[in-house]
């Protein structure tokens, strides 16, 4: 499908913080794709949806913590599609996990992903996605119900169902990722996830063995308490979404929560955790 979009091209100083807020804010808008560039962010709107009065709420604009300026730029008749062929590129996680896109070849790996991540975050490239992917390879999951919060294209969901993991709740407060989702556990041939939009309210009543949150820190800790009171006994929690210098404030959450600290993977600055209880 071809709509019209329009793009707005953001230049953030610092940029490693200032990004990463910009995009959680624009993703309470109508804004639907972000791309980190080399100075900032792109993201994108479509034409319709588009008034003058959705950046006054994006509080990052006014910060004196961040300088940050934007150009506008009309684009039309993009095919997303289209554009996911061409910069979409296969990814191979260890030698074990390989995550592609329908219009690619087959791979021979223990575990391939077919992801069509549209707008959707979580194709496997972005460092803490990687990560993640890697903590599930290292642990048994078979057998253990799972919760992915904050699921995005549901890559991490599909992992755990493909090592045995079951049943597995996927859950993403963003309607795009809610049926982006669904499509890839569908593309999968995933039995055993099932998909809810909404945020942590949805947790209670709720037991898993092992939860799965790669967010940001802001939300995670917000949510932590929840986090710790739906993980079972021997339960394993797999966190990122933020950098290492904020593994301090993580910590001291977890550990209030009497969770331990059991593993740390590191790519780019960006950190993934794996706590116990």
């Amino acid at each position: 499908m071809s709509v019209s979009y329009i793009g707005f091209h953001f230049t953030i100083n610092p940029k490693e913080l200032g990004a990463e807020i910009l995009i959680a804010e624009l993703g309470e808008t109508p804004f639907e794709s972000f791309i980190e560039t080399e100075d900032g962010v792109s993201a994108y709107i479509q034409s319709e949806f588009w008034n003058e009065s959705l950046l006054d709420d994006i509080m990052i604009l006014k910060s004196d913590d961040f300088k940050v300026t934007y150009t506008k730029e009309e684009i039309d008749q993009v095919n997303w599609n289209e554009e996911w062929e061409k910069n979409f590129e296969p990814i191979d996680i260890d030698g074990v996990c390989y995550v592609r896109a329908p219009f690619h070849e087959k791979k021979d790996a223990q575990y391939d992903i077919v992801i069509e991540p549209k707008m959707s975050f979580g194709t496997g490239h972005h460092e803490t996605t990687f990560m993640m992917v890697q903590h599930l390879l290292e642990n048994d999951v078979e057998g253990k119900k799972t919760l992915d919060m904050g699921c995005g294209t549901a890559i991490l969901a599909i992992l755990a169902e493909m090592k045995g993991a079951k049943p597995i709740d996927a859950i993403d407060i963003d309607n795009w990722c809610y049926l982006n989702s669904i499509e890839n556990a569908e593309r999968n041939n995933c039995k055993h996830i099932s998909v809810y939009e909404g945020d942590a309210a949805l947790l209670e009543g709720k037991k898993y063995d092992i939860i799965i949150a790669n967010i940001n820190r802001n939300i995670l800790l917000n949510d932590m308490q929840q986090y710790a009171d739906c993980l079972n006994p021997d339960g394993m929690l797999f966190l990122s979404g933020f950098y290492e210098e904020d593994i301090p404030f993580i910590d001291e959450s977890c550990a209030a929560k009497g969770l331990k600290l059991a593993k740390k993977l590191k790519k780019n600055n960006w950190v993934a955790l794996k706590y116990v209880n």
